[in-house]
């Protein structure tokens, strides 16, 4: 149980830490990332918003008492990887690894997460 419990926060802090890099990009790197945006034909209007819902998953990861929001929490970011491995896949830039090493973090935080709330 102890051995889920670290490999369960190891992959959580990890991931948390992935998504911090993004969302300070998106709040203070705005013009690199409304660059990366227009060149997925994303409508920039969207890079605030989309930081504050990566912020607002990572808190329902993180907090213990919210247990339907941290599966939806999980489903968000579990879509939102798959589309960025594919975003950057298809326009060629080379940058789809961040989002694979996310979404198999997100993948060993959910299943260690299940094991340790049976």
């Amino acid at each position: 149980m102890k051995t889920n419990r670290i490999i369960f926060y190891a992959a959580t802090g990890l991931l948390t830490a992935l998504m911090l890099f993004s969302v300070g990009n998106y709040f203070f790197n705005h013009e690199m990332i409304k660059g990366a945006f227009i060149s997925f034909g994303y409508p920039t209007y969207l890079i605030y918003p989309y930081g504050i819902a990566k912020l607002l998953g990572l808190v329902a990861l993180w907090v213990p008492t919210f247990k339907a929001l941290r599966e939806w929490a999980y489903a968000g970011f579990f879509f939102a990887f798959i589309l960025a491995f594919f975003a950057h896949y298809m326009i060629g830039d080379g940058e789809q690894m961040g989002a694979l090493i996310a979404l198999i973090l997100l993948m060993v935080s959910y299943i260690f997460n299940k094991k340790i709330n049976r």
